[in-house]
């Protein structure tokens, strides 16, 4: 029986758009690329093979065409695919709204060729019933410039990654891959590391004081620090360079220890006065609606998410009809959406948070892809969180979403800032003057809703500082005085978070490719993660220092940014594929190609690419990177120049190998044990040795143990070294994990060392501890005391609760009253539910929390997600046509001519 075929990428959503569009229709998936360059000698076909460009499988000699396979692991599906294409009287691609999915649906179209039926492009940006049949109405052609610029990116890396990554191979290390944009990306983290092993630290101080205003005054006590010393202001951080010293026409008075505390001595009897109060009003605007690259940034600083988890959740959300599509470039959001966030605005908030007129965020950044929303809540109403039924990250991920796409219509935050400049006489004779700053927030706005996330722990956009009311002029006495010592820090290293920040403002690559650039980056070993922390392995400074000095152009920043430039201008029609990748790979008058710098590639130093001198040329201690890792080589007794060897732990990062920690490393090199002692107990002998991830303590079983048996290791603290450890402090590693008890639940409590610093651990359930000493003091508790607190990510301390409730009727937990950043709520330790608009923390009594928190428990979710969907029937994968429809015809069979014009040259290679 004849049906319209609907092909998508996916079978979720094939599953719900044939809920969507019923009888009449047969929606099935591709299963994502059908057709791609072949990825191994044995998919390429056998008539190429023998081509110069084979290996390649694109003819640079006749314009770059590139030669498609069907993967074999794919043929089956598209015969399957071809079979219900025989019954169908339309055919409809519903592939996604961007250049890779336009590129999938021309795919399709080129394989499947269809005869004598209408071809249509089904486009849409959220899964929603309205939207998939307004699309399935409103069709469009193909846009075959996309599938240009796609093409073009796809050729671009592979002529890169298969020309480059053969010199790794062969003068860095077999296995290595090169890619246009992740090297770049690479190349980005490790001059970030190479800045922070140039830098060096500066030491600077000044003074702190706490100020009485008086008993009159609200807050009294107040914090200032010293500003200028004799009109001269007084050095911070950012008046030294990366070198330490001062820069240049940097007009500042360096004060020492010694200096900073003959101040305060000549202070002590000091009086003070207000010499100036300067009092703005502040307004903070909302937020933009996230686009791909800030909702990565954002699901990585809150919720401690990877960008491919976030695109991974995210792809589960669109696909389920939650959300709009989430590879974006745009900021804007559709007349209904703007109508849904300001309705729901005003019932949550109040009329009063609903601005006048809508907000709009018409900017999108450079090079934006085709036109799509903003990410936001699917539909023309938006569901709580709460109401979705949704759970883990899906839940998390919706909710940041939803509560960023409402804070975006939401009203200014609006307050004051103020700033006082008090001044006194010190005995010595200088004339000091402290400044103090703080800010009130009068009016939330937005910031009730959402408050964006920092990087680095920068102070939050709803942080207030309240300061006493003062006047000009007004004594104050300084309640105490003390010197501060500060030292400058090094360029902190790139997070998930700020490396996609920094690729997007430097234009690099495509935002939706970012979350697969970073794990390849770090599957291949460039990169590991020490925390949050992006670190760049010492392989990665071999290929880069490669790629700089022999291919200077292709790893250059401005360079890749401006290839992006290119595939927008091929994408829009302006520019033409072949002329593009030909200067790109033969290169022209004023720029070398790639192919000539390959085949003119000359001698390389391998030894050399790979050594790397440590604290400085004449210390004759070197890195080396080699094919097992890194290890260092210097100078033995004998003065033999490479006669000492020692490997360096993997998780050692390359701005920590000072000539310090080499001298150690050559002293306790991996695998030499010192022995420390028998265990008082046991009678097994305790060892310390350096091993991969650094030193630590052991102990040594007897040969006759069996083999199931496995020695208690311990690391050794942040304190501790090799030459100073002790048999009691050994013993004391080796007693963790520590049972610090159970706790009221009766679930047992421990303290444990990992990779990343101490911490307790309670089930699945675990919370940093602020010491590695901890580890041996903290009491049950101390412990009971950090759990019952938020968990909290990043180094932020929970808040104290603003009242105690009591008990819950219902949990039996004790209720007690907080301060988030979404506003005032209740909390059992189970549940959290935000105070409502005529709430207030004063007036709150235990039973309207109770009740608040059984609205709470009645929306939260009960089932896991997997469960409720296994309770389903699966629909079946087919619809059957309740009635011949008579097929128009339509311009979308020109959209077929056009495309076979163009790709003629194709059709013979796009079978194996």
């Amino acid at each position: 029986m004849a049906h319209k075929l609907v092909i998508v990428e996916s079978p979720t959503k094939a599953q719900k758009i044939g809920d969507y569009l019923g009888q009449g229709y047969v929606v099935e998936s591709s299963r994502g690329h059908v057709r791609d360059l072949p990825q191994s000698a044995a998919d390429t076909p056998a008539k190429i093979k023998e081509q110069p460009w084979g290996r390649l499988a694109v003819d640079v000699d006749h314009g770059f065409e590139p030669y498609y396979v069907v993967p074999r692991d794919k043929k089956s599906h598209m015969t399957h695919l071809k079979s219900l294409l025989k019954d169908a009287d339309e055919l409809f691609l519903a592939t996604d709204e961007d250049r890779e999915g336009e590129a999938i649906a021309w795919h399709l179209l080129d394989e499947l060729k269809p005869k004598n039926i209408p071809v249509k492009r089904m486009v849409f940006h959220e899964i929603t019933k309205q939207a998939i049949l307004d699309a399935a109405a409103n069709p469009r052609e193909l846009a075959m410039d996309l599938v240009e610029a796609q093409e073009t990116r796809r050729i671009l890396d592979r002529l890169y990654g298969y020309e480059v990554s053969p010199v790794l191979w062969k003068k860095v290390m077999s296995g290595l891959s090169a890619g246009r944009v992740q090297s770049v990306a690479t190349r980005l983290v490790v001059d970030r590391e190479r800045e922070r092993i140039a830098f060096r630290k500066a030491t600077y101080w000044d003074l702190e004081g706490t100020f009485d205003a008086g008993a009159d005054h609200d807050p009294r006590m107040f914090p200032a620090r010293l500003h200028t010393v004799d009109d001269v202001r007084v050095a911070r951080g950012t008046d030294f360079g990366q070198d330490g010293v001062l820069k240049k026409n940097a007009n500042v008075v360096h004060l020492d220890r010694a200096r900073a505390e003959a101040l305060v001595s000549g202070l002590s009897d000091a009086t003070f006065s207000v010499r100036s109060v300067e009092s703005k009003p502040y307004k903070r605007s909302p937020y933009a609606p996230f686009r791909t690259t800030t909702l990565q940034q954002e699901a990585s600083r809150k919720l401690g998410m990877s960008a491919s988890t976030t695109m991974s959740v995210a792809q589960r959300l669109y696909e389920n009809g939650f959300i709009t599509y989430m590879r974006t470039d745009s900021s804007t959001l559709s007349g209904d959406a703007i109508n849904a966030a300001r309705s729901q605005i005003a019932e949550l908030y109040g009329a009063e948070y609903v601005p006048d007129a809508p907000r709009t965020y018409a900017g999108k950044v450079k090079n934006a892809q085709e036109a799509h929303e903003a990410i936001r809540p699917a539909g023309d109403t938006f569901r709580r969180p709460g109401a979705t039924g949704l759970t883990g990250d899906q839940y998390r991920l919706y909710e940041l979403i939803w509560q960023r796409t409402v804070a975006s219509q939401m009203k200014d935050a609006v307050g004051n800032t103020v700033t006082v400049r008090l001044g006194g006489a010190a005995a010595t004779g200088e004339d000091v003057v402290f400044t103090s700053s703080g800010r009130t927030i009068t009016f939330h706005g937005f910031l009730k809703a959402y408050v964006e996330g920092t990087d680095h722990g920068g102070a939050s956009d709803d942080a207030e500082t309240r300061l006493p009311r003062l006047s000009e002029g007004d004594a104050l006495t300084a309640a105490s005085l003390s010197a501060d010592g500060h030292e400058t820090k090094p360029p902190a290293r790139f997070t998930e978070a700020t490396l996609v920040k920094e690729l997007e403002e430097r234009e690099i690559g495509r935002p939706s490719t970012y979350a697969s650039i970073i794990k390849t980056i770090t599957d291949r070993g460039y990169v590991y993660r020490k925390g949050t922390a992006l670190v760049p392995a010492w392989l990665a400074f071999s290929v880069t220092r490669l790629l700089e000095e022999h291919f200077p152009r292709q790893i250059d920043y401005e360079f890749t940014a401006q290839m992006e430039d290119v595939l927008d201008e091929i994408a829009a029609g302006r520019k033409a594929r072949a002329e593009e990748l030909a200067e790109f790979y033969f290169g022209t008058n004023a720029n070398e190609g790639l192919k000539k710098l390959v085949d003119e590639l000359g001698d390389i130093d391998a030894r050399e690419l790979a050594t790397f001198p440590v604290g400085g040329p004449d210390s004759g201690i070197h890195l080396r990177v080699g094919r097992y890792g890194p290890y260092l080589e210097g100078p033995d007794d004998e003065g033999n120049p490479t006669g000492k060897r020692a490997n360096v732990p993997d998780d050692l990062p390359p701005d920590e190998l000072t000539l310090e920690k080499a001298t150690e490393l050559f002293a306790n090199p991996a695998g030499e044990e010192i022995e420390l002692g028998n265990h008082p107990d046991t009678g097994l002998k305790i060892v310390a040795k350096n091993g991969r991830f650094g030193p630590y303590v052991t102990e040594l079983l007897p040969e006759d143990a069996p083999k199931s048996a496995k020695p208690r290791t311990g690391s050794l603290f942040k304190s501790m070294t090799l030459d100073s450890i002790t048999l009691e402090q050994a013993l004391k590693l080796l007693s963790l994990p520590r049972v610090v008890g159970a706790g009221a639940d009766g679930e047992e409590i421990t303290a444990q060392n990992g990779r990343y610093g101490p911490y307790l651990k309670k089930g699945a359930d675990s919370r940093s501890l602020a010491s590695e000493d901890q580890l041996f003091t903290v009491t049950l508790e101390e412990a009971e005391k950090i759990y019952a607190q938020p968990k909290q990510r990043g180094r932020a301390a929970a808040a104290p609760p603003l009242k105690e409730l009591g008990p819950d009727p219902v949990s039996g937990n004790p209720v007690v009253v907080k301060a988030g950043r979404f506003g005032e709520y209740v909390t059992d330790g189970e549940y959290n539910a935000t105070l409502r608009k005529d709430d207030s923390v004063e007036a709150i009594t235990i039973a309207r929390a109770a009740e608040l928190l059984a609205e709470r428990r009645e929306r939260g979710p009960a089932k896991k997600g997997a469960k409720k969907g296994a309770a389903k029937k699966a629909a079946p994968a087919k619809k059957t046509a309740a009635k011949k429809t008579a097929a128009k015809k339509t311009a979308a069979k020109k959209t077929t001519a056009k495309s076979s014009a163009k790709k003629t040259t194709k059709a013979a290679a796009k079978k194996s």
